[in-house]
């Protein structure tokens, strides 16, 4: 007579299966921009929800850093549940991410002492299961740390953002090193839009998709995240436009 069947070496042999797989061996949701031209070059058309993503500045310092961060905290908004953000020094504006959409009730702040205990607080909010997205602000970003923050993010489904800040502009070139992070991206400021009247337009940016797995890499020029989150391809600046070239000469000049 056949031995009866262990449900629960059948269940960790699909466990450490899927783990092998891999995000391609099983359905991923994403979280869609609602741009075409943008979600159209990710893969599964949007960023992918359980897997982690590095966004950084442009070359100008605090203010494309600002940037950065804005974006960030615009994807993050558009998640459900609360956010963790975890940061080396106490310099974020709450202000300014409740006017991407992210409001100082979903945020719970952890202020790390170093890099090291920043990435621990990183990986235990990805493995939590219970956030909406879990954002960090640090410099370096080896291989083996990305690679278990990723996996941490895959065993939850919740989306992972290492925002790279750097003290020196030395460190930046760490940026270049390849780490497991599903994409890429580098946010630079653009000149607002002009108005009919006196005063500043809505911020633009450009927004470099420097790597993504399964996808296309781009630029866009896009509007900053509104109230809810979300960023706009304005229609007078097309991608190939004439006046979209010369702003992107400058943006990498």
């Amino acid at each position: 007579m056949p031995r009866p069947v262990d449900n629960r070496v059948v269940s960790e042999l699909r466990e450490r299966i899927q783990r092998l797989e891999g995000p391609s061996g099983r359905a991923r949701q994403v979280l869609p921009f609602g741009d075409a031209e943008i979600d159209r070059r990710l893969a599964g058309g949007g960023l992918a929800l359980g897997a982690l993503h590095e966004i950084a500045g442009g070359g100008n310092g605090a203010i494309d850093g600002a940037a950065a961060a804005l974006f960030s905290a615009g994807v993050a908004a558009r998640t459900k549940g609360k956010v963790l953000w975890c940061v080396t020094r106490p310099d974020l504006f709450a202000p300014a991410l409740a006017q991407v959409g992210l409001s100082p009730g979903r945020v719970i702040y952890v202020e790390a002492g170093d890099e090291k205990a920043l990435l621990a607080c990183m990986e235990e909010g990805l493995r939590h299961g219970g956030l909406g997205a879990v954002v960090g602000e640090l410099a370096r970003l080896s291989m083996t740390a990305s690679r278990r923050l990723q996996l941490a993010a895959e065993s939850s489904g919740t989306i992972g953002i290492a925002i790279r800040r750097w003290r020196r502009q030395a460190e930046a070139s760490d940026f270049g090193q390849p780490t497991a992070s599903t994409t890429r991206w580098r946010v630079s400021v653009l000149p607002s839009a002009p108005l009919p009247v006196p005063g500043v337009g809505r911020a633009r940016w450009l927004l470099e998709l420097i790597r993504c797995r399964s996808g296309e890499s781009a630029d866009f020029e896009v509007e900053a995240p509104d109230a809810k989150g979300r960023i706009a391809v304005p229609s007078d600046l097309a991608d190939g436009s004439p006046e979209a070239e010369a702003r992107r000469h400058r943006a990498a000049g």
